[in-house]
């Protein structure tokens, strides 16, 4: 059935409260300092590589987040357009100032220098966060972020499970973003083992959430 401007937008809102959310998960991840989710080892390595050759002052992690989006959607235009939506530009253009913003917010509170076993409960709070707004993305059904949406693509043109193409998305980025000097550590490790099993927790109950909030809002 097709939506309402009244729904698209509705949608669009609840994915970026989720989108929010989740990359204050991310963040929580950068300023613990022990490792990133693998889209972010891949924007680490290409941020140090290019800082490190051009010294480019206004260079920041989020705007390396915003180029690398960018040429996702270059080349979806060119696959197969019909993989982006709005939400889906939310996404990957948003993520890298929200990031910026609540490194500024956190950043002097939350580094490398707090206690070993502090940055370990803020990574597994970033987690948590993260799996929580990523749902939220999910389940606003407006379109969806890097990780997923390339995944999403090579699984349709492969015809191979999703699940399996994400493991193969997630090992390449991390693969190149190390060789280029990304940060792999035990927070790498945690968000591969935490973070899916938790998304499952929360992918029901956001649903449910997102559907009760749309149903109300489209009977007004």
């Amino acid at each position: 059935m097709k939506r309402t401007i009244k729904e698209i937008i509705l949608r669009v809102i609840i994915l970026l409260i989720g989108l929010t959310i989740a990359h204050l998960g991310v963040t929580l991840f950068l300023l613990a300092d022990l490792g990133a989710d693998p889209f972010n080892v891949l924007i680490q390595g290409l941020f140090r590589t290019i800082a490190e050759i051009t010294g480019i002052p206004w260079l920041t992690h989020g705007y390396t987040h915003m180029a690398v989006c960018f040429l996702i959607i270059i080349v979806l235009l060119i696959v197969d357009k019909s993989y982006i939506k709005i939400g889906t530009l939310l996404c990957m253009f948003c993520g890298g100032p929200i990031i910026d913003f609540f490194t500024w917010l956190f950043g002097s509170v939350i580094h490398a220098g707090n206690p070993f076993v502090i940055r370990i409960l803020v990574l597994g709070l970033g987690c948590v966060i993260l799996a929580y707004g990523m749902t939220i993305v999910i389940k606003s059904d407006s379109g969806t972020g890097p990780n997923d949406l390339v995944a999403i693509v090579i699984s349709d043109k492969t015809k191979k499970p999703f699940g399996i193409m994400r493991i193969v998305v997630d090992v390449c980025f991390v693969a190149a973003g190390f060789l280029m000097g990304g940060v792999v550590g035990i927070g790498t490790i945690i968000c591969a083992a935490l973070v899916g099993p938790v998304a499952g927790i929360f992918l029901p109950v956001n649903e449910k959430m997102v559907n009760t909030i749309v149903d109300k809002f489209m009977r007004k």
